[in-house]
């Protein structure tokens, strides 16, 4: 069965063609351009059912690999797990050593919860928060999950998301009812911040620590501040930027500390698990709820978690994935000046990213990864970085785009590439969000 026949019959019978929005190939190239299923992964390589070979400079799985795929060391420890059964009438002992090794590399906090993803992470922590906070309006900035509670911002405004998330995003079974219980502010904006708590009476700030651009003008540190003096619980959506360029939240590099925070992604290199951390005070109001899921308490996640953090720490892995991150940037710079392209270029250090400042800047990054795939790689204009991605990968990729570049700057701003190209331009998708 060929590529697209096989994403056709997926889209027959799995609601979107797939369970996770951001491996849509849509997303990446048109007219099913992109490679969709893979039979094997490893280090930062990847093969395809059809047999093709690539290095991923693109998404590392959206995230969460920093170590690379199918690290020997975090495989070993969650196998060992598996074979003394990963789960039970009872608990394992590793649920307790995790929460203990999280609360000690994030001292502010005391307690920790655990769930499988950044969507269940996201939703347990505002349903603490709401248990703790003088009222239940919860203002946010960035990206948080799927849950009723965040898309329910588009309902009294259709478009209060389209710079935290996608442009027309449908929030179509949402009830009404909660319209007004969420909204959104944008990111270094701190008097929308206030706006927020004194008119709108808001109990709950949950934000991004830092996404594309950084805090300006001691940005989170008012925030913490505003939280502080009107008695409004603040939380910190690490599941992406959490454990990638320092250990432990990104927070701690601004010496700002929320009252609830969040990690997935690269606390468990690919296996499902995520945390909620936070202030014992905040914490315990879980206990006047009801918080609960049978595969939260799953052996195998703890055991890839424990494993990941130790490496972590040995290696300074979080040292080395901002370094390899500079190091693309530096060479994006340097490519758009030999070639005169104008790119903005941000995006943590350890997720850099690229935007061409032109109208036709979807149509350039689709040509690049059209280009790249023939070139043997899964590029676009976003890298999840990983220790896997070593200099000689490094190398010859920036070799490969400096070709892509070359063509562009024939056209570049106001032409297209269409005549070039085998296939449509990727979708929008999500937002280049702060």
């Amino acid at each position: 069965m060929t590529k697209k026949n096989t994403w056709d019959k997926a889209k027959k019978i799995i609601p979107g063609g797939n369970n996770f929005f951001s491996k849509r190939p849509d997303n990446f190239l048109g007219d099913n351009g992109w490679p969709t299923y893979y039979k094997k992964s490893k280090g930062c390589e990847i093969w395809t059912t059809d047999n093709k070979h690539f290095i991923d400079m693109s998404l590392m799985g959206v995230g969460p690999c920093v170590l690379g795929y199918a690290n020997d060391e975090v495989t070993a420890a969650v196998i060992h797990s598996i074979e003394n059964g990963i789960v039970s009438t009872l608990n394992a002992p590793e649920e307790i050593e995790l929460a203990e090794r999280l609360v000690s590399i994030n001292p502010w906090a005391d307690m920790a919860k655990f769930t499988k993803s950044g969507g269940e992470a996201n939703a347990v922590a505002i349903r603490i928060a709401r248990a703790a906070a003088k009222n239940s309006i919860v203002g946010v900035c960035g990206y948080h999950g799927w849950h009723d509670w965040y898309l329910a911002a588009n309902l009294s405004e259709t478009n209060s998301l389209n710079n935290h998330l996608m442009t027309g995003l449908k929030s179509k079974g949402v009830i009404e009812e909660l319209a007004n219980y969420i909204h959104t502010f944008e990111y270094n904006d701190i008097n929308a911040v206030e706006d927020l708590i004194v008119n709108k009476g808001v109990g709950i700030i949950k934000m991004e620590v830092r996404r594309n651009i950084a805090p300006e003008e001691n940005f989170l540190m008012s925030v913490r501040n505003l939280c502080t003096n009107h008695d409004v619980i603040l939380i910190f959506d690490e599941c992406t930027s959490g454990f990638r360029e320092n250990f432990g939240g990104l927070h701690q590099s601004y010496n700002v500390f929320p009252d609830i925070a969040m990690f997935g992604k690269a606390i468990g290199n690919g296996h499902p698990i995520c945390a909620v951390i936070g202030k014992r005070e905040v914490m315990n109001k879980a206990n006047d709820s009801f918080i609960s899921s049978t595969f939260w308490s799953e052996r195998s996640g703890f055991a890839a978690s424990l494993k990941t953090l130790e490496i972590m720490e040995r290696d300074r892995t979080f040292e080395i994935i901002p370094s390899i991150g500079r190091g693309i940037k530096k060479s994006w710079k340097k490519l758009s000046k030999k070639y005169n392209l104008d790119l903005d270029i941000g995006g943590l250090d350890s997720m850099p990213n690229f935007a061409f400042k032109s109208m036709h800047n979807n149509h350039y990054k689709s040509f690049i990864t059209e280009f790249m795939l023939k070139e043997g790689f899964l590029a676009t204009n976003t890298v999840y970085i990983s220790i896997a991605h070593t200099p000689d990968k490094v190398s010859s990729y920036i070799e490969a785009l400096e070709k892509a570049f070359k063509i562009i700057s024939d056209v570049f701003p106001g032409k297209t590439l269409h005549d070039q190209m085998e296939f449509s331009d990727a979708s929008e998708g999500f937002k280049r969000m702060n």
